[in-house]
């Protein structure tokens, strides 16, 4: 059975972007937890709990839904498209949702994968960062891309969560300057909320 989905785009410095659907639909304040923090019970979209589930989770079976609904969406602007690169993860945890997701995808679609931007020195989480220019200046130079991949080339830059967008922008600029892309067009699978 089709995941349910919403697309709604996502502006930035590429030629177009969507993400699938909110991650979040509401909350609901429960109380303090044991650590004396505020505890919430969040609603999300059919997308976001399978997002959740394989991020926070390790559930790897969430997968193939995501893989679909994305497949899905993308299937009439394949044409788009000469390569995926998927954004590398800020951090470390047992599965990772955006290169497993990517290479579904791009298996689906058969169009080629390419992990080719890397990070130039440990990421930093920006989820706690709320100062617009603290992100900017803790995303500078951050990244380098193999421009092999993507030179003259029409770039789906993938991730699984769009926040703030400043680290998809910072990478598109990248892929624009360093690896000479031709366009970058953009996809995630789901959005918070509020783009802060």
């Amino acid at each position: 059975m089709a995941v349910a989905m919403n697309p709604t785009r996502i502006v930035g410095n590429w030629i177009s972007g969507y993400a699938l659907d909110i991650h979040t639909i509401f909350s609901t304040y429960i109380g303090i937890n044991e650590f004396g923090h505020d505890v919430f019970d969040p609603k999300r979209s059919e997308l976001g709990e399978l997002l959740y589930r394989m991020k926070y989770r390790d559930d790897r079976s969430a997968a193939s839904a995501i893989v679909e609904a994305a497949v899905s969406f993308l299937q009439r602007s394949r044409n788009k498209f000469d390569v995926i690169v998927p954004v590398p993860p800020s951090g470390t945890r047992r599965v990772q949702p955006v290169p497993i997701l990517a290479n579904g995808i791009g298996a689906a679609l058969k169009l080629p994968v390419a992990h080719c931007v890397s990070a130039t020195r440990p990421a930093m989480q920006l989820k706690g960062v709320m100062n617009p220019e603290k992100r900017t200046e803790l995303l500078e130079g951050l990244y380098s891309v193999e421009r092999a991949h993507t030179q003259r080339k029409s770039v789906l830059l993938f991730d699984d969560l769009y926040r703030s967008g400043a680290t998809m922008k910072a990478i598109t600029e990248l892929l624009m300057t360093q690896g000479r892309a031709e366009a970058v067009r953009v996809l995630t699978i789901t959005r918070t909320r509020s783009i802060q």
